[in-house]
């Protein structure tokens, strides 16, 4: 097995703890037993399969502003047929490495939208699979030290892919993060910048109400839905569904963002039990802004899922939101400004740190 033979190969090197190896080894050999069924079960759906093999970033190229992936394994098919998901885990990990931690939650986000459901069952893997790609690239460096004139840059770098491998395979506990508010106070905007800094790596999964719903219709995320699929007995469905798929995540081990208005009492108390039941930390933040904002920001949309309006954002105004227990944040400021009042509520062991964020 890869974990075994990346032991095998720190020791020869002999430039890493002995105790440290030990402990990388065994954490990793621990999650691989406990994962095998699903590994094997991820084989029968096809999720195995001919892929690119060395998806480290010194394999990717921007040109025209795509990027394009070269150097693939293309002369092994098995050593190039794996999980796709340790495939991504390669790209995810080293963005990591490199402190793009929001470049790598956003990668996960994107391929996790326009992937099968049975994904997100196999998130769980992340883990195990970032770190054997770190493991590797620290084990491919160190057989170069043998070039002297580079040979304490090459050590140094890899150390730091070392480190990494060692923390991904202990990830922190994850957390539920549900972010309300009436239209255009901001709640996917801020969403997107707490996901890529919110513990553990590669930070939270997201989930909006509007995509959901867009979902349960069948349809596009940017195709408008009719008035009448916004009823009270279909939000209900969608608020149900949303919060069993971050039940479903936090099973894995991931972190989840929740966006929603979640202007009933029922459901704030319904996705704060849901985080209590799984006996994780829960951040609840509602989001405040006068009119005025909310309406010129829900007109000036365009692309997005929402099918807000400026006429809804004004009906909005005259709903009982009853007695708001959640943290309320004013967000009618700059994006930045919301972001740093919301990561102050967060507790030291998920406190996130601004990172890089294209709305």
């Amino acid at each position: 097995m890869i974990v075994t033979r990346n032991s095998a190969a720190f020791r020869y090197h002999g430039h890493l703890a002995s105790s440290e190896i030990d402990e990388l080894e065994y954490a990793s050999l621990r999650i691989f037993e406990c994962r095998r069924g699903l590994l094997e079960q991820r084989g029968r759906l096809g999720f195995v399969r001919r892929c690119h093999g060395d998806l480290h970033l010194a394999n990717i190229v921007l040109i025209d502003g795509r990027p394009v992936l070269f150097d693939a394994i293309e002369f092994d098919r098995n050593i190039a047929s794996v999980d796709v998901l340790y495939d991504l885990a390669f790209v995810l990990m080293d963005l990591i490495r490199y402190g793009s931690d929001a470049a790598a939650n956003r990668v996960l986000n994107e391929y996790l939208a326009r992937t099968p459901e049975d994904n997100f069952d196999a998130l769980a893997l992340l883990p195990l699979f970032m770190s054997m790609r770190a493991a590797i690239r620290a084990n491919v460096l160190l057989t170069r030290l043998d070039d002297q004139d580079h040979s304490k840059d090459i050590k140094k770098q890899a150390q730091a892919y070392y480190d990494l491998a060692r923390r991904l395979i202990c990830p922190s506990p994850p957390c539920l993060v549900a972010i309300g508010g009436l239209s255009g106070t901001g709640k996917s905007t801020l969403g997107r910048m707490l996901a890529g800094a919110i513990r553990p790596p590669p930070g939270a999964i997201l989930l909006r109400s509007d995509v959901m719903r867009k979902m349960l219709f069948h349809v596009n995320e940017i195709d408008p839905l009719p008035v009448a699929a916004y009823h009270s007995g279909t939000a209900e469905t969608v608020y149900q569904k949303m919060t069993s798929k971050a039940v479903r995540i936090l099973e894995q081990g991931c972190s989840v963002i929740v966006d929603a208005v979640f202007a009933r009492e029922s459901e704030r108390s319904a996705i704060r039990s849901a985080a209590g039941n799984m006996n994780c930390n829960f951040v609840g933040i509602f989001l405040t802004a006068d009119l005025e904002t909310r309406t010129k920001r829900v007109g000036q949309r365009s692309g997005d899922a929402s099918d807000a309006t400026p006429e809804v954002a004004a009906r909005q105004e005259t709903y009982d939101l009853g007695a708001v227990d959640w943290t309320i944040v004013d967000g009618s400021g700059p994006p930045e400004q919301t972001f740093d009042l919301s990561a102050a509520l967060f507790a030291s062991d998920v406190q996130p740190t601004k990172a890089w964020f294209t709305p």
